[in-house]
């Protein structure tokens, strides 16, 4: 196998590989790259078996067909010291010799043969569904997802198509986040899709892709680039009736004002406690022994004053994800979950009981 290509193609190919590799054990074929070469046509991938990723680029000169793989870490090393030049790299003697002008670096090959298979699933549903409105319903809920919870399915996002929409749901038990779009005649189904997964499709896919799926993987595909992942099999909670179908107070406030105010007592303190009254809304963090506060006027017209304890975390989150100038808040008792609203996004966020 040989060929030669531009530094900064291959760089930022095999940069975009290193999430999919083995980091614990560098003698694992999985802490490999394949490099395989096809009519002119490279061929690169990486899987840590969960997700995986392939890319392709076309039309290479001074090609011999064949194929290896490469410790991908090691590879992209050398790659990012190297000029903004062409790059010629070949395989022999169970080495991927690199070269540029007057420099030569060896890496260690294996047999590419030994090289898992990123995707067996055939006969794959095709998603009827905008990439770039995927995307921006998956990123919002991002922060939400868990981490580590021992209820595995708590560790993605749940995808569950429903005949009219399409809901797009995280929660890490403290907060529930939820955005949805209208179902374009695709069959009901639910997916959870691993928060590795959801991340690294944000980082791959700025375009349209197709995107498919069983009830075992999901493939996300364009011209040059073929994603997969494995889902998630469990069960994933009943989110809809954490929802609230009645909601005492609505209110709809401006958001840079809320950011302002809430990173205001929030420079130190991850939890703040927010009252509101007819006249204004007041923002106290909750440290015992230094206080911070800060207050904005606007008329609410309430008749009783009412207080949210809550991790500012959590709002922060919510609108750093929303669109409009104001934000939806609702929500019934101090001690109950309250709602918050944007275009097509919801969070609902479990408060903290503070003792009286």
């Amino acid at each position: 196998m040989k060929f030669v290509i531009t530094k900064n193609i291959l760089e930022n190919v095999i940069a975009s590989m290193q999430p999919f590799l083995e980091k614990k054990d560098s003698s694992a074929i999985t802490s490999h790259i394949y490099l395989e070469i096809n009519n002119s046509n490279l061929i690169i991938k990486a899987t840590d078996y969960e997700i995986g990723l392939e890319s392709f680029i076309d039309n290479l000169i001074n090609t011999v067909d064949g194929k290896t793989t490469v410790n991908g870490s090691n590879l992209l090393g050398i790659i990012k010291r190297l000029k903004n030049e062409d790059i010629i790299l070949e395989a022999t003697n169970n080495n991927l010799v690199i070269k540029q002008n007057k420099s030569t670096f060896k890496l260690p090959t294996y047999d590419a043969n030994e090289f898992p298979v990123l995707n067996k699933s055939e006969n794959l549903k095709e998603l009827s569904i905008s990439t770039i409105n995927f995307i921006n319903s998956i990123r919002k809920i991002t922060p939400a997802i868990d981490n580590n919870n021992p209820k595995f399915e708590l560790n993605g996002a749940l995808l569950d198509i429903k005949s009219q929409k399409i809901n797009f749901v995280s929660t890490d038990t403290r907060r529930l986040a939820l955005s949805f779009l209208e179902n374009m005649n695709n069959d009901e189904a639910q997916l959870i899709i691993p928060k590795k997964a959801i991340i690294e499709i944000q980082k791959l896919f700025l375009d349209e892709a197709k995107i498919s799926y069983d009830n075992t993987n999901l493939v996300i595909s364009n011209q040059h680039t073929k994603f997969f992942t494995k889902l998630i099999n469990g069960k994933f909670p009943d989110y809809e009736r954490i929802i609230p179908s009645n909601l005492k107070h609505n209110f709809f406030l401006p958001k840079n004002v809320l950011v302002e105010s809430i990173k205001l007592v929030t420079s130190l303190f991850s939890n703040i406690k927010i009252t509101f009254n007819s006249k204004s809304i007041i923002f106290e963090s909750l440290d015992e022994d230094s206080e911070a506060k800060t207050q904005i006027d606007i008329d609410l017209n309430i008749p009783n004053e009412f207080f949210l304890a809550v991790n500012a975390k959590y709002l922060l989150d919510f609108l750093s994800m929303t669109n409009n100038e104001k934000v939806k808040i609702g929500f019934n008792e101090s001690n109950l979950p309250f709602y918050l609203e944007d275009d097509k996004f919801i969070t609902i966020v479990m408060p903290i009981v503070l003792e009286k």
